[in-house]
């Protein structure tokens, strides 16, 4: 639908702007006046250029928090949720974010809740960000529930950017290690197999078993460098898949070291999303249905959903999660303690605090381990390379020496 620029007063007199989407400039109009806005002036906005969906910028989770908090400020300021979304979509530099946002004004200009227009858009507004705005929306707590929602979020993305950040180093690393080697093996080697093929003097084994590895990466460097595409695609691709992701959830968990960090990652994540529902109001059947979707591995969904049905069948939430091979019995101790208190959100929260800070030692005691393995991977395969070649230089330097 085209676009059209506006301007208009409202029933107070106060001057507004803004852009609307619809069929024609009568539709937006009638629309503007059951808002209680008379149209001043109006004119079709100039056509955008529509970029394939795989072109379009995609929107980060630190955008959305910043609009978060922004806009739970605009709320609790008592400007009104139309204009919020109108001014915050205006200043916004991301065009998808851009148009998200005024198709959510649209959407609730047509008459739908805040919450059924951001339950349009997945992809920008996850399951957990609706319902607790549908729950803010019903308790008339909008600006609250938002602000918490924030710093749900804010500590979530603050997670995933310690594990992420620690491994960029060793990735990098055997990365580069890799590329060296092929360098060596495609360039270099068959340089020093040349000169020692004028020497006429039987080479060391350590030589002969390089210069023979370097002749077979020579001979099928492109099925190699195919091979390097092929496996970081194909994993991707079965990670798409159900079973593909089921089967390398459950693997990943048991990695050692890895395994252990994605376990406290979940935890961390399970108590956060929990905790900040159950602390805005949002029923516990639906709170775990939202959390286990959230839960980032499908091992740990499925866990959350067999607490899900047993607290559907009338028991309480530690049954299911005593016998889980994810939640240690410490979190499922406090859980319980939370239960028969009254008190389950706070202690939830707790929980994620505490297991913000075991994700830090985790990822240092990852870090720890991994970097001595690489180095010496690095040491072993290039240093060994190195003395390989030059084994039969030293052997003519000693017979020309004798």
């Amino acid at each position: 639908m085209p676009t059209f620029l506006w301007e208009g007063r409202t029933s107070n007199g106060g001057t507004v702007k803004g852009k609307t989407e619809g069929p024609n400039q009568e539709a937006v109009i009638n629309l503007l006046e059951s808002q209680n806005i008379r149209v001043q002036s109006i004119k079709a906005g100039a056509r955008e250029l529509k970029l394939p969906a795989f072109l379009q910028p995609g929107v980060d989770q630190k955008t959305v928090v910043i609009f978060t908090r922004q806009f739970a400020t605009m709320i609790d300021a008592g400007l009104p949720l139309v204009q919020c979304l109108d001014i915050l979509a205006n200043q916004q530099d991301n065009p998808t974010f851009k148009k998200t946002l005024y198709a959510v004004k649209n959407g609730v200009e047509a008459g739908k809740t805040f919450a059924d227009s951001l339950k349009e858009h997945p992809k920008v507004f996850d399951d957990l960000y609706a319902n607790m705005v549908a729950a803010g929306e019903v308790g008339g707590i909008l600006d609250t529930i938002l602000n918490r929602l924030a710093t749900a979020m804010e500590k979530v993305l603050k997670l995933k950017k310690q594990v992420k950040g620690a491994m960029v180093y060793p990735i990098s690393v055997l990365v580069v290690a890799v590329g060296v080697v092929i360098l060596l093996m495609v360039k270099v080697i068959p340089v020093f197999a040349d000169l020692f093929s004028q020497f006429g003097n039987e080479l060391p084994p350590p030589t002969k078993f390089v210069m023979d590895v370097s002749d077979w990466f020579v001979a099928n460097i492109w099925y190699i460098l195919a091979t390097c595409v092929a496996v970081p695609t194909g994993f991707k691709s079965a990670y798409s898949t159900p079973r593909g992701r089921d089967i390398i959830d459950k693997y990943m968990l048991k990695i050692p070291a890895i395994g252990n960090v994605i376990r406290k990652v979940a935890v961390a994540r399970f108590t956060r999303t929990l905790g900040t529902m159950l602390s805005s109001g949002v029923p516990i059947m639906e709170a775990l249905e939202v959390t286990a979707r959230t839960a980032g591995n499908t091992t740990v969904q499925k866990e959350i959903m067999k607490c899900r049905l047993a607290v559907s069948e009338g028991k309480s939430l530690t049954e299911p999660l005593q016998k889980s091979v994810v939640f240690p019995s410490m979190v499922v101790q406090m859980i319980q303690v939370g239960e028969s208190t009254g008190a389950m959100d706070a202690m939830l929260t707790k929980i994620a605090d505490f297991y913000d800070e075991e994700v830090d030692a985790a990822v240092e005691a990852m870090t720890s381990l991994l970097e001595p393995i690489i180095i010496v991977f690095l040491g072993g395969t290039i240093g060994g390379i190195l003395i390989a070649m030059y084994m039969p230089i030293f052997d003519l330097a000693g017979n020309i020496g004798g």
